[in-house]
C-alpha cells in the first residue's frame, strides 16, 4: 500500500489552490482529510505536542486516516543531551501521542537530522540511545549529509528497527542523493523540491521548498515507489514543497500516476 500526503496542511497560501476561499481555518484538516488519508505534522518539530491537541486533530479525521509526526528538534538537533534529559523529552513526546495511538492513527515518528549530523561513533550511539528512549514506536530516520550513504548505515538501521527516509532534493554536493531502501516494514519518502538556487542561499527557510515538480520528474519515482512497496507493508510519501500549494498539487498528481501504473 502506498499513501500520499503532504507535510503540513495549515497554509494560508493554499486558499484558492486547494482550500475554497473563505473556508474557516478550523475546518482545514477536515477538508484535507476528504482528499488525503495521510499527513505529516511539521509543528511538532518546533513545539512539543500535547495530547489534547492531537486528540482534537484525530477527532476531525475519519477512520483509517494516519498522522506522521516530526520529532521535536531538541531530540534531533541537540546532540549534547544527557541521558536523563533525553529520556524526559522523549517521554513527553511519547505521552502526547497517546490519543493517536489509541485511535489507530499514528503512522510513525520522523526524526529529521541536520546536514551537520555526520557519521561517527558518537552519532550512531546517539541514534541507538534515541531508539531505546522511543522503544515500541515506529521511528524513521532522515539524513541530510551524503556521507551516510554506506552499507553500514542501512545495516545499522535494520539492526535497531529504524526506518529509512528516502528523499528527493536538489542534486547538490554533500546532500543526500535519491536512494530508496527498505530497512523496516515501513517505507518513507519525502519530496523537498529541487530548488538548488535557494537551498543554501535564502532569506526565509521556506524559500528552499518553493518548487513545483513536473510530470516527468514525478514519473521518475513511480517505479522506485513500486519497488519500495514490494519490500514493505506500507509506504508513505510526503510532499514537503509546500510553498503556494505546490505540495498538494504534486501529491494529487503523483497519486494519479500511481493509480495509472498499478
Amino acid at each position: 500500500m502506498i499513501r500520499v500526503g503532504t507535510s503540513g496542511f495549515h497554509y494560508a497560501d493554499w486558499y484558492g489552490v486547494f482550500y475554497p476561499p473563505g473556508l474557516d481555518r478550523q475546518e482545514m484538516l477536515s477538508f484535507y482529510a476528504r482528499h488525503f488519508d495521510l499527513v505529516e505534522l511539521d509543528f511538532t518539530f518546533y513545539q512539543m505536542p500535547v495530547a489534547r491537541t492531537l486528540a482534537a486533530m484525530a477527532a476531525r479525521t475519519p477512520s483509517g486516516f494516519l498522522f506522521s509526526l516530526k520529532l521535536h528538534r531538541e531530540l534531533t538537533h541537540r546532540h549534547d543531551l544527557t541521558g536523563s534529559e533525553l529520556d524526559r523529552l522523549a517521554g513527553e513526546f511519547r505521552e502526547a501521542l497517546t490519543p493517536l495511538r489509541e485511535a489507530g492513527k499514528l503512522a510513525c515518528i520522523l526524526a529529521q537530522f541536520p546536514w551537520s549530523f555526520r557519521p561517527s561513533p558518537e552519532s550512531t550511539e546517539f541514534l541507538a540511545v534515541l531508539r531505546e528512549a522511543l522503544a515500541g514506536l515506529p521511528l524513521v530516520i532522515e539524513f541530510r549529509a551524503a556521507e551516510w550513504v554506506r552499507e553500514e548505515t542501512f545495516s545499522f538501521l535494520r539492526h535497531f528497527d529504524l526506518g529509512f527516509c528516502a528523499v528527493d532534493e536538489p542534486r547538490l554536493p554533500g546532500l543526500f542523493p535519491p536512494i530508496v531502501r527498505a530497512t523496516t516494514e515501513l517505507g518513507y519518502v519525502r519530496f523537498h523540491g529541487r530548488n538548488a538556487a535557494k537551498w543554501w542561499q535564502h532569506t526565509k527557510s521556506g524559500e528552499r521548498y518553493d518548487y513545483l515538480y513536473s510530470d516527468a520528474e514525478l514519473a521518475e519515482w513511480v517505479p522506485r515507489l513500486r519497488e519500495l512497496e514490494r519490500q514493505t507493508s506500507s509506504t508513505l510519501v510526503l510532499m514537503n514543497n509546500c510553498h503556494a500549494g505546490h505540495a498538494v498539487r504534486n501529491a494529487l498528481r503523483l497519486r494519479a500516476m500511481l493509480a495509472e501504473n498499478p
